[in-house]
């Protein structure tokens, strides 16, 4: 690898050169090459999905062991989320100092540690430290993945290859449902934690093979390292030569001043900035996390018994990962804004009727599967809408030269909020009750529908250099038809 300090010289000469760089014809089995190295980076979101949603079953378990009192529990649930901020914003320099690849790579070798030291845990002060240090891998994931896929994709399939950390996330979490529900007399809490070390290994080793991004080639070793990556994942020279051109010309007009932390602040980013970070804030306090994390302690409190709150929990985390593989493969087609105004409305309603049941005490009988309808109704809406944009917009609104720290910025707000909705949900229902709660974060979903109205464009169909040019010129504003910020140009 170039040496960072000589890097920006080599990148000047090789971008600023009159004649245009040769295109040499891609390596057969491109496409392959690019779905294979998606997958393998979004396997970190299986990771993330499994280490977080596997305390929903565990946690029964863990309270018994170490006797724990509700706060305790938040504690316990809510240190993941808090080594996942410090993670989000450590990986930012590491991804922009060592490039994405070796940092999913250092991402994947943290989970299967950080997997491995909570299953080992003597005592719950030992167990919180280990999940703070699973949380940075959790935290860096989230930054470094999207960002990776979203530089190696083609404009037309970014929004389903990046979207794939969504669904690896749904399934992570349904492994996670499965073996609480099913093996939660069987394993221990301490192997249900453990057994997410093996694929963590298996990432590690896998991403080895795999191409690193080339638009954090082009900007720290050249733009023939650039060439040479997209001859790897593209299947012919027209592509090639068309995306060369746009990272070229983004990276020659590139100032230094809007560049890492400085660039962040540049007014001409902020609409960005907002909409990102807006959008991230509301995929976490809209009340999604909260049921993965304490379906079962919800329900249980309120009258259902054990393997029904269980069967319940894993209920809610298939209605996810079939939401998210179906926002995966439409998010293209019906674009990001309209997915997230269509599906929004639904949240809302499923959580204003979930709080009317909770609040009736209502769980036997025809009342019980409706409390459940609700709640599945919920999950359904908020998953297949806004979740499955929260981590998409983060990676593909941020210019390059802004990039790594700014979409450590977004995954530390997403972080942030989930942890701070995480460790007082319990405090908040004690508090006000549980109807109410629900009613709580039915007006957070109702401000999101606003916020998205007013201030979310819509991204789909342009390049990552599109949404640069757009936010550069003033383009990048929502427009009435819902019309993409590349064709409203």
């Amino acid at each position: 690898m170039t040496d960072h300090s000589i890097a920006p010289s080599l990148t000047r000469r090789s971008l600023t050169a009159r004649n245009e760089p040769r295109i040499p014809e891609p390596y057969a089995n491109g496409d392959r090459v690019l779905r294979t190295a998606a997958f393998v980076a979004a396997v970190c979101g299986a990771l993330y999905g499994y280490d977080t949603g596997i305390i929903s079953g565990a946690l029964l378990s863990i309270t018994d062991e170490f006797g724990l009192d509700h706060r305790m529990q938040e504690i316990v649930t809510a240190a993941i989320l808090a080594g996942a901020v410090i993670g989000a914003l450590a990986t930012s320099w590491l991804s922009e100092r060592i490039g994405r690849k070796l940092s999913v790579m250092g991402v994947s070798a943290l989970f299967t540690l950080g997997a491995i030291a909570c299953a080992m845990a003597p005592s719950v002060g030992a167990l919180i430290t280990a999940r703070v240090f699973l949380g940075m891998a959790v935290g860096g994931s989230t930054q470094v993945v999207p960002m990776y896929i979203s530089e190696l994709a083609p404009q037309h399939r970014r929004g389903n290859l990046v979207t794939m950390f969504n669904v690896a996330i749904g399934v992570g979490i349904l492994l996670a449902s499965i073996v609480g529900f099913g093996l939660h007399d069987v394993w221990s809490w301490r192997t249900m934690v453990a057994v997410a070390a093996i694929p963590a290994a298996i990432v590690f080793v896998a991403m080895a093979f795999m191409p690193r991004s080339p638009r954090w080639a082009a900007e720290n070793i050249g733009i023939h390292a650039a060439i040479d990556v997209l001859r790897r994942v593209r299947t012919t020279r027209r592509e090639i030569r068309h995306e060369v051109t746009q990272i070229r010309d983004a990276t020659t007009d590139a100032d230094p001043a809007d560049s890492g932390w400085r660039g962040i602040r540049q007014a001409w980013a902020r609409p960005a900035l907002i909409a990102a970070l807006g959008v991230a804030f509301f995929t976490q306090c809209g009340g999604l996390e909260m049921m993965i994390y304490y379906a079962p302690t919800f329900l249980s409190g309120v009258g259902f018994g054990k393997e029904s709150a269980l069967l319940a929990s894993l209920g809610v985390a298939i209605v996810y990962a079939v939401m998210t593989l179906l926002g995966c493969l439409f998010v293209d087609r019906i674009g990001r804004r309209r997915l997230m105004l269509v599906m929004i409305p639904g949240s809302v309603v499923s959580l204003i009727g979930l709080g009317i049941m909770f609040a009736s005490g209502a769980h036997g009988g025809w009342q019980g599967w409706l409390t459940i309808g609700f709640l599945l109704a919920f999950m359904l809406f908020n998953s297949g809408g806004i979740q499955v944009c929260g981590w998409l917009l983060g990676a593909e609104m941020f210019p390059l030269a802004m990039r790594g720290p700014a979409t450590a910025l977004h995954a530390a707000m997403l972080w942030g909020s989930n942890l701070i909705v995480t460790g007082t949900a319990l405090s908040l229902v004690h508090a006000i009750g549980l109807g109410s709660t629900m009613w709580v974060y039915a007006g957070v979903n109702l401000a999101s529908f606003v916020f998205v109205l007013l201030f979310v464009p819509e991204t789909a169909g342009a390049s990552l250099e599109d949404i640069e040019a757009a936010l550069r010129s003033g383009r990048f504003r929502p427009t009435r038809g819902h019309t993409a910020i590349a064709a409203a140009a």
